[in-house]
């Protein structure tokens, strides 16, 4: 019997090559070449694509086609541009236990309670383990149906017979492609690895584009935060989703990073509570709600995230050094930018921060990395060192050079006006800032040495 024919994949960008390298010649990386028996042709159980249509003009597209069908959870919709469209393949990550299949087991709850069928192949978990969630969650609609398999076989065989509109894998890592009737495996590896995790997506992407069925699957994210399995994954489906949250507190942020049918600027926002995923119409008050005014250190950043403006607390504490090498420690910021801050504080507003121990954090559990929030940071620091409280009506916004300058941030009229509304009547910003909304007052600073001494945060030399 002859050889099986051997191939290399590489784990990074999903290239294959004839022989292994040390380099992948396609994406330039070291050491992500590995060995993977050649595929026999896959049993087809999908109907094929007819791919021998004639070019036709693009405006004679019907647009229609790719119209968006509500699933009835609000904020999910509010992320996809109104829905999920059939036949789309949407790919959703999350740190395990942030909440994807309690969102997701909401979304198949509404859809099924809208008229239509909706299947959940639960991959990791058993029937008993969702029927015991899904009480908490609420009445359970007649048309939700729960496939409890690991077999991509089984679940196109399924999807077939009942013909749902939406499916659901939870999750890509848990499905495989199981042995032929001749006992060998159509795809090398096991649940989870590269060339499973490849093969099953390629099989369920076109399922979906053939059946014209709604499906997203359930992908979970390495320690980085990227999706775990090949990077090409996520240039196989349609929509890529991204779960965000501290699984410590409530909230939850829903953002899509990548979206074939719609733009990618929109924010959904959850609290998880008893009951499961909850809506957040109002997440200033939720973020504010505990927050302390007349403290020092403390100081709120108009912070956007997608399309919406999320008031946050950002909050700084300055002590003696504890140890023989001062300690910076960050919660939900960028800790480089904190660095770089307390360098440009100390040669260009002279603040004594050097031999000091800094924490810094976003309270409420939000996440904020863009350059805007230098300023307000720079603000908390100064406070916290000289042990003055800014105002409690005061927010600041802006990006801190090396140079101690404070430079324009993007999406300024949206930040100055959730500021008004929620109360702020005073916003610390650059001085080439254009006007804001009348009932706020605009301090404009040119340098960060400017707006500490402005506030009495300036060091007694």
């Amino acid at each position: 019997m002859a050889k099986t024919a051997k191939r290399h994949r590489c784990i990074d960008c999903g290239s294959t090559t004839a022989r292994w390298a040390g380099r992948c010649p396609t994406c330039g990386e070291w050491n992500t070449l590995v060995e993977e028996a050649q595929l026999g042709p896959l049993v087809q159980a999908v109907d094929a694509l007819d791919l021998s249509s004639m070019p036709l003009p693009l405006s004679s597209v019907d647009v229609s086609e790719a119209a968006a069908v509500p699933t009835g959870v609000e904020e999910f919709d509010r992320v996809l541009s109104g829905g999920l469209v059939p036949g789309s393949v949407t790919l959703l990550g999350g740190e395990p236990g942030i909440g994807k299949s309690t969102l997701l087991l909401q979304v198949l709850a509404a859809r099924a309670a809208a008229g239509h069928r909706v299947l959940l192949v639960s991959a990791e978990e058993s029937a008993h383990q969702v029927r015991l969630r899904a009480e908490r969650l609420g009445p359970i609609p007649p048309g939700l149906l729960i496939l409890p398999v690991t077999d991509v076989g089984t679940v196109i065989n399924a999807v077939v017979e009942a013909e749902p509109d939406l499916v659901v894998i939870d999750s890509i890592q848990a499905v495989s492609i199981g042995p032929t009737a001749l006992g060998e495996r159509r795809a090398t590896g096991v649940p989870g690895s590269v060339t499973q995790v490849r093969e099953c997506a390629d099989q369920l992407v076109g399922l979906a584009k053939s059946r014209q069925v709604a499906t997203v699957l359930v992908g979970h994210v390495t320690k980085d935060g990227s999706l775990a399995g090949p990077r090409a994954l996520e240039h196989m489906v349609d929509t890529v989703l991204s779960f965000e949250g501290d699984r410590h507190h409530a909230l939850r942020l829903l953002l899509a990073v990548k979206h074939r049918f719609g733009p990618t600027g929109e924010l959904g926002l959850f609290e998880m509570g008893d009951q499961g995923l909850n809506r957040v119409d109002d997440p200033g008050r939720l973020l504010l709600g505990d927050r302390l005014t007349g403290v020092p250190g403390g100081v709120v950043l108009p912070a956007v995230q997608g399309r919406r403006t999320l008031m946050v607390e950002l909050q700084a504490l300055v002590t003696p050094m504890g140890q023989a090498q001062p300690k910076r420690s960050v919660v939900g910021l960028d800790s480089g930018r904190l660095v770089m801050t307390l360098a440009v504080l100390v040669r260009h507003a002279e603040l004594p921060v050097l031999a000091t121990d800094v924490f810094a954090s976003v309270a409420g559990g939000i996440r904020v990395i863009e350059p805007a929030a230098d300023l307000a940071v720079a603000l908390a620091v100064a406070s916290a060192a000289t042990g003055v409280a800014l105002p409690a009506d005061l927010a600041a916004v802006g990006e801190v050079g090396l140079a101690g300058e404070v430079r324009q941030v993007t999406n300024l009229p949206r930040r100055l006006e959730e500021s008004a509304r929620l109360g702020f009547n005073r916003v610390v910003v650059p001085a080439s800032s254009p006007e804001g909304p009348s009932e706020v007052e605009l301090v404009r600073v040119n340098t960060v040495a400017e707006a500490v001494s402005r506030f009495g945060c300036a060091p007694d030399l």
